[in-house]
């Protein structure tokens, strides 16, 4: 049986906030039409050219770039539905994009990890997917599973096992990073087993995926390959756009984010020409390219694109994924581990991204360190907490306990501060008192969350028909690849 676990904490702002003009967010999209139609985005797919032309597009056949006319965009974007949900294989832990709720997850795609035992540092591996699905599944902060780290063990079928992971080990939404037609037809099936059945999957799809577009104005051909599978599978998708700053993109936010925009929105168009109404969001995380070296640089001091790009997705009529977290630390519990993200999931909050991804690695998105996530995870209660806002009532304003102790008297005795003296006070990561009446080490809590999680909390397991399935399918595509 599976030991009990919080519920999920989403962030609910009691207070929202736009940070750019509609006059602003207007001409950012003209920016974005006006690239689409006048200079175009390459697609390596041919059968993604194929819809394209027969949409109204233009497509050049032989250097495979299509312009789109604005009124042909309009028209498609259009058909995006403004929320949709997110389904887990617990009904408690699904995902309503239109309840208000900022729903974050744990960071995705990092090659590294900190061995849990050993303290080495090495490729990561499918146990690792395994292990952190498995505290991310008892985590309020984590409201939906994305692998952190791929599972260098399986090389081409990696994305295969890394969901094989995720849907043993939590039973959250749990969303992917599929490429290539074969594969993402494998993870349908895979999806179709956990959601019982092909009619279950579309109607509470238990998986969603992520596909990052290729700067400048491409596309990745088996990513809008597997996208456009998904779309007709009724799996949700999304697109990302990671410009960097002077690199592959102009080294203005505005240029930049005009730029990934269109690289978004022409991948976007293609899906609901394909599929009318498909679910799709939306997701563009700018980066920085140190003038003096050259290396990317995740987090500089004048990062404010962060609202930005939730607010252009916003203005479209689409949901977000917002980026956060990704310190470019080695180690967890730094001061620039902490100084780095500190008000990112603040933001998030407050502009009202849907969904955020970022929490639990290091060393720019690479870095595994399995008890980082329960660090990032005290630092995004910090934000849940401070957009709760305050409650004023008569309860909460207590005249009556004021007028009785009165001016010299104390409260600790009144029957109203034994109701709220516990909400007073929620103790964080470093609020945990130790043998010699001070304050613990803060990473070293974390270290042992970490491991009690492991040790005591038993994931709802999937039923053995289904942990048969998975295996079948696992073992099919291995033998392909041999």
């Amino acid at each position: 049986m599976a030991s009990e676990r919080p519920p999920i904490e989403p962030i609910r702002s009691a207070f929202k906030f736009q940070y750019h003009s509609e006059e602003q967010l207007d001409r950012l999209r003209d920016a974005t039409l006006a690239i689409l139609e006048n200079v175009g985005v390459k697609f390596p797919s041919q059968r993604a050219l194929t819809v394209l032309a027969g949409n109204g597009c233009a497509v050049d056949g032989a250097t495979r770039i299509v312009r789109f006319p604005r009124e042909v965009v309009l028209k498609h974007m259009a058909k995006v539905p403004r929320y949709f949900n997110l389904s887990a294989r617990d009904a408690a832990c699904d995902l309503d994009l239109a309840g208000g709720f900022t729903f974050f997850t744990n960071d995705g795609c990092g090659a590294e990890a900190i061995d849990p035992v050993s303290g080495e540092r090495r490729p990561s591996r499918k146990e690792d997917v395994a292990r952190m699905a498995h505290i991310s599944d008892y985590l309020s902060a984590i409201s939906f599973f994305w692998p952190p780290v791929a599972a260098t063990d399986y090389r081409e079928n990696a994305r295969l096992h890394e969901l094989d992971a995720a849907f043993n080990n939590t039973s959250k939404h749990v969303q992917g990073m599929v490429l290539g037609a074969e594969t993402a037809k494998r993870a349908i099936e895979m999806a179709t087993v956990i959601a019982g059945s092909e009619t279950e999957r579309r109607r509470r799809p238990p998986l969603s995926s992520l596909v990052c577009t290729v700067q400048p104005l491409m596309q990745d051909e088996e990513g809008i390959e597997a996208a456009m599978l998904f779309a007709e599978a009724g799996v949700p998708v999304g697109f990302m756009s990671m410009p960097t700053y002077g690199t592959t993109a102009p080294a203005t936010m505005a240029g930049a984010f005009a730029m990934g925009d269109a690289e978004i929105v022409s991948a976007t168009v293609l899906i609901e020409m394909l599929v009318p109404g498909a679910p799709v969001f939306h997701s563009m995380i700018g980066n920085a390219a140190d003038p003096h070296t050259g290396n990317y640089v995740p987090k500089p001091l004048n990062r404010h694109g962060r609202q930005l790009v939730i607010e252009i997705a916003h203005h479209w009529g689409m949901p977000t994924l917002g980026g956060c977290f990704g310190t470019a630390s080695e180690a967890p519990g730094t001061w620039q581990s902490a100084s780095e993200v500190a008000i990112d999931p603040y933001i998030a909050g407050l502009v009202g991204a849907e969904l955020v991804t970022g929490i639990g690695l290091n060393n720019v998105f690479t870095l595994l360190w399995p008890h980082a996530i329960i660090l990032d995870a005290d630092i995004y209660h910090r934000a849940r907490w401070a957009l709760a806002g305050v409650e004023i009532s008569d309860e909460t304003l207590a005249l009556d306990v004021i007028a009785k102790v009165g001016p010299g008297g104390h409260f600790l005795g009144e029957q109203h501060t034994r109701r709220h003296m516990r909400e007073s006070f929620v103790g964080g990561l470093q609020h945990q008192p130790g043998a010699d009446g001070h304050y613990r080490d803060p990473v070293e809590v974390a270290r042992e969350r970490a491991d009690w999680i492991l040790a005591n909390h038993v994931p709802e397991p999937l039923a053995a028909d289904q942990k048969a399935e998975l295996k079948r399918i696992l073992a099919a595509a291995d033998r392909e690849v041999r």
